[in-house]
């Protein structure tokens, strides 16, 4: 493609911030700009199923997340939140009895959290909030949540419902669960301007995040799915899932409870070829899964095998490249 393309990522967690920060370094090698950017347009539609209230605060942590990454503020020794960070307004919280005694939230990340509610009880839509929020640093991607509602994932439980984040954060998701779910996400609609860019993109990606609790939510909002499936852009995916493990986190979790083994062919299968009615056209798989590429072609998935570790910012963004190139016809 002679001109810069126009790219949609779906992703949540660390993980898809991390593949967002190696796409925005491989467009800016590939399609720059006089400005020290890149000429692509970028737009990240970003999970919003694991957001909650606590303490009178809304938390957005996937969105947090992408935003700390792309400004380069976030503490990447944790995996989680800012850099520099200081606890000492949650040790309070815990002293009132207030909040989650195992759920920290840093002192400038309730400052983020502060300044969303603050603005969201003034009437803001979550799509206003987050572009508020990322406008502070040049991030050079454009961020959309998935949904301006609220649809808080929960899971269903032989001790009872609960918020994912109490049982992915307190249990290390430990306990069993019979599923996932997402009240009224049913009713929602995909967040302003999402499905434009879907509709607009010569490229979709699906980062190497959950696929069941950062990816499917997105997916489950009514609207985006087919509008991937329909899209005129190249959808292409990559595995969260290397050698039978995840890359990140607990997925291996998530996808026992929703019935779908931790490989990386199951998951390319869990989300389709669109050739059969699914949402991809290609789906990457890692240099040790090289084995599954032949059963995912005949099932009509073609999955080019590449080096999926994210080490570093030029393996993130090498990774961001194999997928261009996948997409675009010139691998």
């Amino acid at each position: 493609m002679s001109s810069a393309p126009r790219i949609v990522v779906l992703a949540g967690g660390v993980g898809g911030s991390k593949f967002v920060v190696g796409v925005r370094e491989a467009a800016r090698r590939r399609w720059p700009d006089a400005a020290g950017g890149t000429r692509a347009e970028i737009t990240v539609v970003v999970n919003t199923g694991d957001d909650l209230w606590l303490s009178g605060l809304r938390l957005q942590p996937d969105v947090d997340s992408m935003i700390y990454a792309l400004a380069g503020v976030n503490d990447t020794a944790r995996g989680w939140g800012r850099t520099g960070e200081s606890e000492r307004v949650a040790a309070e919280l815990h002293a009132w009895g207030a909040g989650w005694p195992w759920f920290t939230l840093g002192d400038l990340d309730l400052g983020a959290h502060i300044t969303r509610t603050g603005w969201l009880r003034d009437g803001a839509t979550v799509t206003e909030v987050v572009d508020r929020l990322a406008s502070r640093w040049p991030l050079g991607v454009r961020l959309l949540p998935m949904t301006d509602a609220e649809v808080d994932t929960h899971v269903t439980a032989a001790q009872g419902r609960m918020h994912f984040q109490e049982w992915w954060t307190r249990h290390r998701a430990a306990i069993p669960v019979q599923g996932f779910d997402w009240p009224g996400i049913e009713r929602s609609v995909p967040a302003a301007g999402v499905l434009d860019a879907l509709v607009a993109a010569d490229v979709i990606l699906l980062a190497p995040s959950n696929p069941v609790v950062s990816i499917g939510p997105v997916l489950t909002v009514p609207g985006i799915a087919d509008a991937v499936r329909t899209a005129s852009g190249s959808v292409v995916g990559v595995s969260p899932i290397i050698a039978g493990a995840p890359v990140r986190g607990m997925a291996d979790a998530c996808l026992a409870a929703v019935g779908i083994s931790a490989t990386a062919d199951a998951v390319g299968r869990h989300y389709g070829p669109r050739v059969t009615g699914g949402l991809l056209d290609a789906w990457l798989i890692g240099e040790e899964d090289a084995s599954l590429a032949a059963d995912l072609g005949t099932d009509g998935l073609r999955a080019p095998v590449r080096a999926l570790w994210m080490r570093d910012l030029d393996t993130s963004a090498r990774l961001a490249a194999d997928a261009f190139d996948v997409a675009l016809g010139s691998e």
